[in-house]
């Protein structure tokens, strides 16, 4: 395993994250805290991408979970189909809905261990939620973040609970917020898992991985 980071590189590392691009966003299209919630849940083993095409004209008619269960699995089924594991996911949905309306009066809760307990929310989705809609500097560590907490060593682990746990114990406070943002964007595009761009990357000096691809 990658050697952990020390505090004073992983600070740097962040620095320049932050010079780079100061306010990063997740990708996911939503308008609100409900959407939000759906179009993450609808993101497990699916690519943003394909979520944002497949919900463009369902968030325009739905946007409540009231109105989910007006809709109905069917004809949410034909929005999603495009995305996998369409079917179980339009399931969930609507389990979720009908818990939002029954025992929350609609509201999506701001709490880790609500969000959890809603159907088709796991940990991440829910650290998701927090971070985006509350900003709460809670770390979804999904693929892109495993391997770049990993392979460079700013938050190894041996899975992703570790990883989590990494991010929150060594990273700065300053960076919280954004941290996952940022590790996602550089897993996505610079610190890829087959050939990544080492030459492009603007932490290679940093990077402890031995493997570099320049």
């Amino acid at each position: 395993m990658t050697k952990q980071m020390t505090y004073q590189t992983i600070t740097e590392v962040f620095d320049r994250f932050h010079q780079a691009e100061a306010e990063p966003k997740g990708e996911l299209d939503h308008t609100n805290a409900y959407t939000l919630v759906v179009a993450v849940a609808l993101s497990a083993q699916a690519t943003d991408v394909g979520v944002n095409k497949a919900t463009k004209a369902l968030f325009k008619a739905v946007d409540t979970p009231e109105a989910m269960l007006e809709l109905g699995e069917e004809r949410l089924i034909e929005h999603i189909k495009s995305i996998g594991l369409y079917r179980n996911k339009a399931k969930n949905v609507m389990k979720m809905a009908r818990i939002l309306v029954d025992e929350y009066g609609g509201e999506v809760p701001s709490s880790r261990a609500a969000l959890i307990g809603l159907p088709g929310v796991g940990r991440k989705t829910a650290n998701v939620v927090l971070n985006m809609w509350w900003g709460i500097p809670a770390q979804a560590v999904d693929t892109h973040i495993f391997r770049v907490g990993n392979r460079t060593g700013i938050a190894p682990g041996k899975d992703v609970n570790a990883v989590e746990r990494a991010i929150e114990d060594n990273i700065p406070a300053p960076y919280q917020k954004h941290a996952h943002h940022w590790l996602i964007l550089h897993g996505r595009y610079i610190c890829t898992a087959r050939s990544p761009k080492c030459a492009a990357c603007l932490i290679r000096d940093l990077c402890l991985s031995e493997e570099k691809n320049l």
